[in-house]
C-alpha cells in the first residue's frame, strides 16, 4: 500500500469530498493563495477556484460566524483555524451558535460544519500557541470532537466529519503533519467514537490519542523488553469516547494508564478514570495513572517543554508503578 504524509491524507479527504458534493467548502486564514500555512490544502485553489477555497481576513469570530451561518442554510463549510489557540476568539460562535442551535431551533436547523486545525504543543512557540482544547469542547454537547493520531485515520475520520449533520471539531498536530502511513487509493470511511486497539495486550492497557499515541506505543515497546505486554488503545475520538473498548480492555488487564498531553484538571483522562472506577471497579488490581501536561503554561524553553509534557520516561514510570515492577 503507498505512503502518504498527514497534510496529504487531509487534503485527499477534503478534496474528494468537495468534488462529491458542491455543497462543502473550505475557508480559513492563507488556506488559498498561501496553499495553506502548513501546505495541506496546496493545489485546492486551482482546482475548485476562488468560489469555493476562501482566504480570510485574520478575524476568527468573523468568519467562524460566516460557516456557521453557510450550514444553517445548506452548505457544508471546512473552518481551518492555523491553531486552535486562536479558536478562542471564535469560541461563541462554537458554542453558542454551531453546538446548540440544532436543539434551540427544535431540531429545524441542522448545523453541518467541522472546524479544524492543529493544537497542542508544537515546539518553542510559547504558552500562548501552545494549549490543549480537546477537553473543552468535549465538555459541551452538540459537538463531536475528532484527534486522530496516523494519516490513515485522519482521512477517513474527516471524510466522515464532513459528511456529519453536526459540528465537527477537527484537531491535528504540527508536529504530524509530515508524518507518513499507509493509505489506500480507493474511498473508505471510519465512523466517528470508535477507539481502536492499535496493539493487543495482556498487562496493563495504555491509552491515548492524537500526537500523544507516539509516547504512548514507544513506551509499549519498551515494556516488551522488559516482558510487560500492553494493550494500546487510539481513542480516536474524545466526543463521543468509545467507553466500551476501553473498558473491556481494562477487564482484561485489570490495569489502566492514561496518555494525554493537556493539564491534568478535568482532563480527558479525569473522564475515563472515573469510568474505570464506576464500571471496572472489581477488575482493577492497582490505581488508574494519569501522564498529563504538567499543571502550568508551556514555556518557551526546550528543556521546560521537555520536562512539561508527557514522555516515554513518565510513561514507562507510570505503567511500572501499576504492574508493581518500580
Amino acid at each position: 500500500m503507498r505512503e502518504i504524509q498527514f497534510r496529504e491524507a487531509l487534503r485527499e479527504a477534503m478534496s474528494e469530498e468537495m468534488r462529491r458534493d458542491p455543497n462543502v467548502f473550505l475557508m480559513g486564514e492563507e488556506v488559498a493563495e498561501y496553499n495553506g500555512a502548513y501546505k495541506v490544502s496546496q493545489g485546492m485553489l486551482d482546482e475548485f477556484g476562488p468560489d469555493r477555497v476562501y482566504d480570510t481576513p485574520i478575524s476568527e469570530l468573523g468568519f467562524a460566524g460566516l460557516g456557521v451561518g453557510a450550514a444553517m442554510n445548506g452548505l457544508r463549510p471546512i473552518i481551518e483555524f492555523m491553531t486552535f489557540n486562536f479558536s478562542l476568539v471564535a469560541i461563541d460562535q462554537i458554542i453558542n451558535s454551531a453546538a446548540k442551535m440544532y436543539a434551540m431551533s427544535g431540531g429545524a436547523y441542522s448545523v453541518p460544519i467541522v472546524f479544524r486545525g492543529p493544537t497542542g504543543n508544537a515546539g518553542q512557540l510559547g504558552a500562548t500557541h501552545s494549549s490543549n482544547f480537546e477537553n473543552w469542547f468535549a465538555n459541551t454537547p452538540g459537538l463531536k470532537v475528532i484527534v486522530p493520531s496516523n494519516p490513515y485515520d485522519a482521512k477517513g475520520l474527516l471524510k466522515a466529519a464532513i459528511r456529519d449533520p453536526d459540528p465537527v471539531i477537527f484537531m491535528e498536530s504540527e508536529l504530524m503533519y509530515s508524518d507518513r502511513g499507509e493509505v489506500p487509493e480507493s474511498e473508505y470511511l471510519l465512523p466517528i467514537g470508535v477507539a481502536d486497539i492499535k496493539r493487543k495486550g495482556k498487562d496493563v492497557t495504555l491509552i491515548s490519542f492524537g500526537k500523544m499515541m507516539k509516547v504512548a506505543l514507544e513506551a509499549a515497546e519498551e515494556m516488551a523488553k522488559e516482558g510487560i505486554d500492553c494493550e494500546v488503545i487510539d481513542l480516536r475520538s474524545v466526543r463521543p469516547i468509545d467507553y466500551a473498548t476501553c473498558v473491556e480492555s481494562v477487564k482484561k488487564t485489570n490495569r489502566a494508564v492514561i496518555v494525554e498531553e493537556a493539564n491534568p484538571l478535568a482532563a480527558i483522562s479525569s473522564e475515563l478514570t472515573y469510568h474505570f472506577q464506576r464500571y471496572a471497579f472489581d477488575y482493577l488490581d492497582s490505581p488508574v495513572i494519569r501522564v498529563n501536561s504538567m499543571d502550568v503554561p508551556l514555556s518557551y524553553a526546550p528543556t521546560y517543554i521537555e520536562a512539561t509534557i508527557p514522555n516515554v520516561k513518565r510513561t514507562v514510570e507510570a505503567i511500572k508503578k501499576v504492574t508493581y515492577k518500580e
